[in-house]
C-alpha cells in the first residue's frame, strides 16, 4: 500500500479503512474516489494522469480479503489477490490464471479487476467472463447501503459503488477459451467462460467484446455463430472487431465442445 500512496498527488486525501464499515462509510456515494486494492490498475492511471482523485481509498487493511465456502456456494471478498483463484475449477481457475502476469496475479485484486473500466488501449475486467457465466452475485455498497445482486447489473454501473465480495454456485462443469497476445504485461485481446450448472442450465459470458464482460445467451443453445448477436466487437490495440468477430465464435464452439465432452 506505501507504493500506491506514493504515486497520489500531493492534494489527494488518502483513507486506510480498517474494516468494511469503515471502508463503506469513506466510499460514501464514491465522488471524487479512487479505490486501490492492488493498485495494478489504479496507480499507473493516477501516475500518467488520466485520473486524478480526491480522495484515495486504501482497502489492504479493510478485511475484505478471502474465500470461504457454505455448502456448494463460494465467497470471494474484494481485494482477494487474483493469484489465488489460479487453482479453482474452469471456468474460474484457467481464467484467473490467464490474467497478466504473475506479478499482477499476486497484486492485483478480485473486485480491482472485476470494477475495471474499459482499458485505453486494451480490454481490461478478465475475471467478468468467468464471474457472469457462473451466475454471481455481488455485495456492494454505495451512499451507505449495501445491496446484493446479480453481476450483470452491477457491471454497467460498477464505477459508481464499492465492491465488497462476490459469490457463486460451485458449477457442475466448466470451461474457458482466449485469445492471446503475449508480452511482457499480457492482455487478454478476447475470451469466452462457460459453466453448466447442476440443473443443466448452460451460460456462456465472454470478455474483450465489449466495454465490459458480457452475456452470450444466444449461444447457449449451441450455435456458436449466435453469440455475435450478444457482442459489438471493437477496435482496439490488441486487435481489430473484424477480427474478433472472426474469433469469438470459434472460442465459443471450443467451450461449448469441452462443456458437451464433461457432461
Amino acid at each position: 500500500m506505501a507504493a500506491a500512496s506514493v504515486a497520489l498527488d500531493a492534494a489527494t486525501e488518502v483513507l486506510v479503512p480498517g474494516s468494511e464499515d469503515e471502508a463503506i462509510a469513506a466510499f460514501d456515494d464514491g465522488a471524487g474516489v479512487a479505490v486501490v486494492g492492488g493498485g495494478t490498475i489504479v496507480v499507473p492511471d493516477v501516475t500518467y494522469l488520466r485520473h486524478r482523485p480526491m480522495k484515495a481509498l486504501l482497502l489492504g487493511r479493510a478485511g475484505l480479503s478471502g474465500i470461504t465456502k457454505d455448502g456448494s456456494r463460494t465467497t470471494v471478498g474484494a481485494t482477494t489477490p487474483v493469484a489465488e483463484l489460479v487453482g479453482m475449477p474452469a471456468p474460474l481457475g484457467p481464467c484467473a490464471a490467464n490474467v497478466a502476469d504473475l506479478e499482477i496475479r499476486a497484486q492485483g485484486t478480485v473486485g480491482g479487476n472485476l470494477c475495471a473500466g474499459e482499458g485505453y488501449e486494451a480490454p481490461r475486467g478478465d475475471l467478468q467472463g468467468a464471474f457472469l457465466a457462473l451466475g454471481a452475485t455481488v455485495r456492494s455498497a454505495a451512499n451507505g447501503e449495501v445491496t446484493e445482486e446479480p453481476l450483470d447489473e452491477f457491471l454497467p454501473k460498477r464505477g459508481g459503488r464499492l465492491l465488497l465480495s462476490v459469490s457463486f454456485e460451485e458449477p457442475a462443469a466448466g470451461a474457458f477459451a482466449g485469445l492471446d497476445r503475449p508480452h511482457t504485461h499480457d492482455y487478454t485481446a478476447l475470451a469466452v467462460s462457460g459453466a453448466r450448472a447442476a440443473d443443466g442450465t448452460l451460460r456462456l459470458a465472454a470478455t474483450g467484446a465489449g466495454s465490459h464482460g458480457q452475456r452470450l445467451p444466444s449461444a447457449e443453445g449451441g450455435d456458436a455463430e449466435a453469440a455475435l448477436n450478444d457482442v459489438t466487437p471493437h477496435d482496439d490495440a490488441l486487435a481489430s472487431a473484424w477480427y474478433r468477430t472472426k474469433v469469438l465464435p470459434v472460442l465459443v464452439r471450443r467451450v461449448l465442445d469441452e462443456l458437451k465432452e464433461s457432461a
